[in-house]
């Protein structure tokens, strides 16, 4: 089987990514910082860092196909730049290597950010999108990798594009900003919710669409990883039923929110610690995020399954390692 490079592997969704092409017999090359480390996993680590383009060079070099799933995100920083210089930066390192290395195929990881949401209708690849719609650094660093990653498949890179919704399920060591809406429920910090919603995906189904998009996807083209769109309070009601708790019942206007956003933001740049309610998030929550997977699942074959199964598999992980 060939070598496959993944970054991002000691990630959540990398993590599978990973996870799921050693199970298809692929040999598997893990691009790690120094720090990082890649758990219950047999995979072949490679040293480097996406803002050193001589590691990406040694971490490319006899792949197959690549992998790039790492980013930083974050929703606030007290140095944004550092977002700009990892995943648009070093989008561009990645690519360039694996240019050079030869490699046949790379499946690159955006997200459903970068997707337009229209007001009458869930959104999809070609709802027209552009910078100034990208709400916080985050997001509007994403949108500038994915414009690099279709600079270089004009240009004839065999590059495939991938936009996850927000994936759920096992193994979401962080967690994930989604990952903490759980582990917040369960911990009983959720005493209210605000108006919004996602399309929750299970994280192993959208494993699974990077594979496909590998083996089915046109160059160039964009695909939505998702599944099922929620409200987030339908969400929190999911998870109160299979974890045997209450759910919340108070919605907070959206000012009060913005409100407390606006200050537990500001006192982060005071302390150096992140806040509490982000304002980027709160600004991201006044959409809700509801998209169509119709393109991939018609190209790529990806079929999602039940996002409560993902649910219940995110709880029985998160209580087995001590989350709550």
């Amino acid at each position: 089987m060939p070598l496959a490079l993944v970054t991002g592997a000691s990630g959540f969704l990398g993590w599978h990514v990973a996870r799921l092409l050693t199970e298809k017999g692929f040999q598997v090359r893990a691009l790690c910082r120094p720090a990082s480390q890649i758990r219950e996993l047999d995979v072949e680590r490679v040293t480097g860092d996406l803002r050193d383009p001589g590691s990406l060079q040694n971490a490319a070099a006899g792949c197959a196909l690549v992998f790039h799933v790492a980013a930083d995100y974050r929703l606030w920083s007290p140095h944004p730049r550092e977002l700009y210089d990892s995943n648009v930066a070093g989008t561009r390192n990645m690519l360039e290597a694996a240019e050079r290395a030869g490699v046949e195929r790379i499946v690159y990881t955006s997200t459903v950010g970068c997707i337009g949401i229209p007001k009458d209708r869930e959104g999809d690849e070609n709802t027209p999108v552009s910078l100034d719609d990208m709400v916080g650094h985050y997001k509007r660093s994403k949108w500038l990798a994915e414009q690099v990653a279709l600079e270089k498949a004009r240009a004839g890179l065999p590059v495939v594009i991938v936009n996850p919704t927000a994936p759920i399920g096992d193994h979401d060591w962080k967690p994930t900003p989604t990952g903490k809406i759980i582990v917040d429920f369960l911990n009983n910090r959720l005493p209210a919710f605000i108006d919004t919603g996602l399309n929750l995906v299970d994280v192993r189904d959208t494993a699974a669409g990077h594979l496909l998009a590998a083996e089915r996807g046109r160059t160039g083209e964009r695909y939505i990883l998702g599944s099922e769109n929620v409200t987030l309070k339908d969400i929190l009601a999911r998870l109160g039923a299979i974890a045997g708790k209450p759910a919340p019942r108070m919605q907070i206007p959206y000012a009060i929110a913005y409100a407390t956003g606006l200050i537990t933001t500001a006192w982060a740049h005071v302390t150096g610690k992140p806040p509490i309610a982000p304002l980027e998030a709160v600004r991201m929550a006044r959409k809700k995020m509801f998209v169509s997977s119709a393109k991939a699942q018609r190209e790529l074959g990806f079929t999602p399954g039940s996002v409560d199964v993902a649910l219940r598999r995110a709880i029985d992980w998160f209580r087995e390692n001590h989350y709550f």
